[in-house]
């Protein structure tokens, strides 16, 4: 199950819940009675090694006669 954070438009109170895909989304604060926001972030991907950039191609093949 995804986990989707959320922001209060009035308090700016942040937190994160568990919600399926069919679930409807969260829309009133629980501690103000405001409006909430989901709040999208960068995903957390990182690329290590070798392999992922233009410049980490192969170096020739030597040929040997």
């Amino acid at each position: 199950m995804p986990t989707y954070e959320y922001m209060c438009a009035d308090c700016k109170r942040r937190f994160d819940v568990f919600q399926s895909f069919s679930e409807e989304s969260l829309t009133t604060c629980e501690v103000c009675g405001g409006s909430l926001k989901k709040v999208f972030g960068s995903v957390g991907i990182m690329f290590k090694g070798s392999g992922f950039y233009k410049t980490d191609s192969r170096p020739a093949a030597s040929s040997e006669s």
